[in-house]
């Protein structure tokens, strides 16, 4: 029998999930950024901004920041490591690398950033190499997530903490039925007024609730090899920062 996953809420063979989910992403690169603001009303710089500070990059530090996107994260990263450190912003899809290196060198970011586009679970980098890796909002559409997680693991330095930023399980139970709703009908609805694609963020709200909550995530880093994991809520739960190490 061939081998399946799950595409949203869709089950759809293995291999075209890849496919599918870069499909995505060609479609929204160029108004990433403008959609994040609209959809967390700007809050998802403060999640990001968070990951930062519980990641200890400090000076000379060489960081891999997965899924970089649009280079949120790894702005701040490369101002943190200076001229003695690196930032590696790797992401799967092309037109997201593109959008992000375009927005990195318009910034006036150059010489300790480099691009490269790569599968999260098959990392191309040596093994023990990067003093901190992060990946925000870029798990939950990885194919294989435990394949991902151990070549995370592979290419980090003993000692050194991966950190997961993503879309989780709200714990404050009031708010799941408005969350739902902005979910499955605002989001889509923005899509196609800001995109003009609401299959796009149709998908998002999916993936969102096919993604493992906070503790079967933190099993499955545990699973990598990890140690140490803890997750912290944020915005109750919405969001969930999972930090481990390697040891």
């Amino acid at each position: 029998m061939k081998k399946t996953t799950h595409f949203g809420f869709q089950e759809v063979p293995y291999e075209e999930k890849v496919r599918k989910v870069a499909g995505v992403f060609h479609s929204v690169a160029d108004k990433y950024d403008v959609m994040n603001d609209l959809m967390s009303l700007g809050i998802h710089r403060l999640w990001k901004r968070y990951t930062i500070e519980m990641s200890g990059v400090k000076a000379d530090d060489h960081v891999l920041d997965l899924a970089g996107g649009t280079g949120d994260l790894a702005a701040k990263f490369a101002h943190l490591v200076g001229p003695g450190g690196s930032v590696t912003l790797a992401d799967i899809n092309e037109s997201m690398l593109r959008v992000g290196r375009e927005r990195l060198v318009d910034k006036g970011l150059v010489g300790n950033i480099n691009y490269v586009q790569a599968n999260a679970e098959h990392l191309p980098f040596p093994d023990n190499h990067f003093d901190a890796i992060t990946i925000a909002f870029g798990l939950r559409n990885v194919t294989d997530k435990d394949a991902a997680l151990r070549s995370m693991y592979r290419v980090l330095k003993p000692g050194s903490p991966l950190l997961v930023l993503e879309f989780s399980r709200p714990v404050v139970k009031p708010l799941t039925p408005f969350y739902d709703t902005y979910s499955f009908k605002v989001l889509p609805f923005l899509g196609k007024l800001i995109t003009n694609d609401a299959n796009s963020y149709r998908y998002l709200a999916e993936s969102i609730r096919k993604h493992p909550d906070q503790e079967t995530l933190k099993t499955m880093i545990l699973d990598a090899g990890f140690d140490k994991v803890e997750y912290f809520n944020l915005s109750g739960g919405i969001v969930a920062l999972h930090r481990s190490y390697k040891f």
